[in-house]
């Protein structure tokens, strides 16, 4: 089994990190993080390449992205939230999934054989207002062929209580792992 976690946390320590840390140990099998703010990825410049061709212009680690996409059996979104959306960060890294689109509505091709199941993570001490980000989150995992998601898992008020110490948060990771292990 082959886990794509995307990471939209800028902070080392937060409380996105630390929950993705508890997955990392838990989960079976291999992963990937792709971590929005340390790594290589440019958001998408619209330049119309992947309207005509397979995959996108901009050579850069996304393309080891694409490969893992192509492989990996679950895809985890986990961000915390900013004015109630995923992290602008996360959201330069998702813009590279035009090309997907782009091969499903121009090229009239599946860019992404293989069905996954997804699921989306978020974390905040704001409004407590999820459903932008989870929409999001639902429309770019569609994108990589995640339709079969798991019920979103949100922490509310980490201001004042640490995610890892949200005992729902807790037992919905664990329901996360079940559901990516479950055949």
């Amino acid at each position: 089994m082959k886990t794509l976690i995307f990471n939209g946390s800028p902070r080392v320590n937060g409380d996105t990190s630390s929950l993705i840390k508890i997955i990392t140990e838990k989960i079976a099998g291999e992963y990937k993080i792709v971590d929005a703010y340390r790594c290589n990825i440019s958001p998408c410049l619209d330049c119309r390449y992947c309207w005509k061709n397979h995959g996108c212009s901009i050579n850069d680690e996304m393309q080891n992205v694409y490969e893992y996409i192509q492989e990996c059996n679950n895809i985890l979104i986990a961000s915390p939230l900013y004015f109630s959306e995923l992290t602008g960060k996360l959201l330069d890294v998702g813009s590279r999934l035009q090309t997907y689109f782009c091969a499903r509505f121009f090229r009239k091709e599946e860019p992404v054989a293989k069905s996954k199941k997804g699921a989306v993570l978020l974390v905040g001490g704001g409004d407590g207002h999820i459903d932008t980000a989870y929409h999001t989150a639902c429309t770019l995992l569609h994108h990589m062929n995640c339709y079969n998601i798991h019920e979103v898992i949100y922490s509310h008020n980490t201001n004042e209580r640490p995610a890892v110490d949200d005992n729902n948060m807790l037992m919905g990771i664990n329901s996360i792992i079940n559901f990516f292990t479950d055949n």
